[in-house]
């Protein structure tokens, strides 16, 4: 079977309503993030906002459909980090293990460096091996291992946080 091609470009606004489906669905079902309360449109309309050619989000598509996102958030508010960002994917699960995710993270990294970054740190909770070996892929390293920092559905987690630096 021939996978679809995806297309990736700059999210705008239009693109909230999908994002926020996806973002919500991984708050409810998974420990991917920490949030434990699915967002709105008008929250994930701001979110948006907050982000820049520096800190840009991507959307992925498929035939048309926003499948995926990708984000590179501000690390802190503290101006010696202004090249520092956080990164962020999330993609439906129906298209996981596709190698989509693959492509997203490329072009996420692509844009960041593009933007004057010079380092994305990741945190990924523990049992997310598949986003290790992604970022691993892209060449991220990992620098540690923050013990029980998350409650997620009663559980204590682990987060591992990973590096690149470009």
């Amino acid at each position: 079977m021939q996978r679809s091609a995806l297309f990736i470009r700059k999210a705008i606004k239009n693109d909230v309503p999908a994002i926020a489906s996806i973002y919500n669905e991984a708050i409810v079902n998974t420990t991917a993030t920490f949030d434990t309360e699915p967002k709105s449109i008008d929250d994930r309309v701001a979110w948006l906002h907050q982000h820049s050619d520096r800190y840009p989000v991507l959307v992925a598509l498929l035939q048309n459909e926003v499948v995926g996102f990708a984000s590179l958030t501000r690390w802190s508010d503290r101006t010696a980090y202004d090249y520092t960002a956080e990164i962020s994917i999330y993609l439906k699960p129906a298209i996981h293990n596709a190698g989509y995710g693959k492509q997203l993270m490329k072009a996420i990294i692509d844009a960041g460096k593009q933007g004057g970054l010079h380092t994305i740190l990741s945190r990924i909770t523990q049992g997310n091996e598949k986003s290790i070996y992604l970022h691993s892929l892209h060449g991220f390293t990992k620098v540690g291992v923050l013990k029980e920092v998350g409650k997620k559905f009663g559980q204590w987690l682990d987060v591992t946080i990973m590096q690149l630096v470009y």
